[in-house]
């Protein structure tokens, strides 16, 4: 009797996987490509903006080839929650990674646990090759670096292009230092093609976390336009499109196009120079277009052409799609917050398979969109830099910004009186409700008109809230002194060339807290 049980659990269980295998069996398992702009607005590319300012005919025909969804979300308005969540189908809560790791800012004692179950650990006891080329931003020490997750081979920058030290790591290596960030899509675009060919005849997953548009912009010779030099906006998004292109043109040569998933998205809205495509807000603030970012998703013969769904979806959807159609099972052990989206990617008329999404900002949840609804629990804040005047606002230099010496971008970077989205609208605060389908520019606050709805989500959003735990605050690794009264934090200006985070420039030394801590610990 107990054999019996047992065998018809492993049965429950193993059955579903073991009939996606079949029906992938003549043709060979699905291979997947998960492309992952950097801070690529939602009106940054053709297919979701008819205004859009650039151009990116490759991404319209992907889109014309395929499935766009125009509700989707991601969890954060940031980097790092948000990588960790399309890689693990968990919102940041639940995988712990809820800010910036940070070398330059002492964020150095935290990353992506190794008790996570990354897409390309999913993927391996299946035969996959994985490769991730482009921003980790997952943990920059040895304990957390890509290799860890699953992945084979690795070449890209730990953490963010405008964080010092930038230098290019190869595995657990560092391969190039100073970068010249010009040619950074390029290198990323070629790692991949020449790994989708060395492993055309094996199942393959390839992670794609480009650098671009996040600051400092910078985009190759084949691209930079000198006679618009006020626009490299434009030739960094040409650039990606590019590259999209390629990749496309690479599958159909290989004949592989038609079991290769392709997935395009973003990790949050757009920095300054951006479009959100007439969102309000942008990177860094929970509203619209900070959260909603584009996805397009291509697989000829399985996803249908021209297919356009308006139902709310999120990242954290990506991960139980790709082991669904893998064939891969879905942990059992913790909560997987994501749901398949194939349905969705089919069927223009599917709905969305979430009764709420949750957006959150730093540790924190901060609003829950329900169908058509969206409800700001937590305020969403004013415009950064609202309390600069123009002539600040022009003449505002960032720390981060290319400096010749380590940061190799081009000078003529997006000004900070850009903003990309809208905002005008009803003042910001707490307990704001929102019509999407009526006002996706959440120009105006409707909870006055629909308390029951504002009952109902607020219910919702506190019986999450309540699994949100209470996570210690990494210990910084922060070498300078603190500073004086009214005098600015210093960024420490990390040389490169090792995996360390504890080299600073003798111009900088006496800044150095003699308590400080080793910033190169584990």
């Amino acid at each position: 009797m107990h054999f019996r049980r047992i065998a018809g659990w492993l049965l429950v269980l193993f059955l579903p996987v073991f009939l996606v295998a079949q029906s992938w069996s003549a043709s060979g398992p699905p291979n997947f490509i998960l492309i992952f702009a950097d801070d690529l607005g939602y009106g940054d590319i053709e297919p979701f903006y008819d205004d859009c300012p650039f151009k990116t005919p490759q991404l319209d025909r992907m889109a014309d080839e395929g499935a766009r969804l125009t509700n989707f979300y991601v969890p954060t308005p940031y980097c790092a929650p948000s990588r960790g969540t399309i890689l693990t189908g968990r919102y940041p809560f639940r995988h712990t990674v809820m800010s910036n790791p940070a070398p330059d800012a002492g964020a150095t004692n935290f990353g992506l646990p190794q008790s996570e179950i990354t897409i390309a650990e999913a993927l391996k006891p299946l035969g996959y090759a994985t490769a991730a080329f482009g921003k980790w931003h997952l943990g920059h020490k040895k304990q957390w670096l890509p290799r860890t997750q699953g992945f084979d081979e690795y070449f890209g920058i730990l953490y963010s292009n405008d964080m010092f030290p930038v230098q290019l790591v190869r595995n657990e290596t560092v391969a190039e230092y100073p970068v010249a960030q010009s040619m950074l899509t390029q290198r990323y675009t070629a790692a991949a093609l020449r790994f989708i060919e060395s492993n055309k005849d094996r199942p393959f997953f390839v992670y794609l976390p480009h650098a671009m548009p996040h600051k400092p912009l910078a985009a190759s010779d084949d691209f930079y336009t000198p006679e618009t030099r006020e626009d490299l906006y434009a030739d960094v998004i040409a650039e990606l499109d590019w590259s999209v292109g390629k990749i496309l043109s690479k599958l159909k040569e290989l004949d592989l196009d038609k079991r290769t998933l392709v997935i395009f998205t973003s990790d949050n809205g757009p920095w300054y120079g951006g479009s959100t495509g007439g969102l309000r807000g942008m990177k860094g603030r929970a509203w619209e277009g900070g959260l909603r970012v584009p996805l397009i998703a291509r697989m000829p013969g399985v996803i249908p052409p021209g297919v356009v769904n308006h139902e709310p979806a999120a990242s954290i959807d990506v991960f139980p799609t790709i082991c669904t159609l893998a064939g891969a099972p879905i942990p059992k052990d913790r909560i997987i917050d994501g749901i398949d989206l194939m349905p969705m990617l089919k069927d223009a008329g599917a709905s969305s398979p979430h009764e709420a999404i949750y957006g959150m900002q730093g540790n924190n949840l901060a609003t829950i969109r329900s169908g058509k609804w969206k409800l700001h629990v937590r305020n969403p804040g004013l415009p950064r830099f609202h309390r600069l005047s123009p002539e600040e606002k022009a003449q505002y230099v960032d720390p981060r910004g290319p400096d010749g010496v380590t940061i190799l971008a081009p000078y003529e970077q997006a000004k900070v009186y850009q903003h990309p989205g809208l905002t005008s609208g009803v003042e910001p605060s707490s307990m704001m409700l929102f019509d999407l389908e009526a006002d996706r520019a959440e120009q105006y606050d409707v909870a006055d008109q629909h308390p029951e709805v504002v009952e109902r989500l607020l219910a919702a959003f506190r019986k999450t809230e309540a699994e949100v735990p209470e996570l210690p605050v990494p210990e910084s690794g922060y070498l300078f002194r603190e500073p004086g009264p009214g005098e600015p934090r210093a960024l420490m200006r990390l040389i490169g060339g090792e995996l360390r985070y504890d080299r600073i420039p003798e111009s900088q030394k006496h800044l150095i807290d003699e308590k400080a801590p080793d910033m190169d610990s584990p």
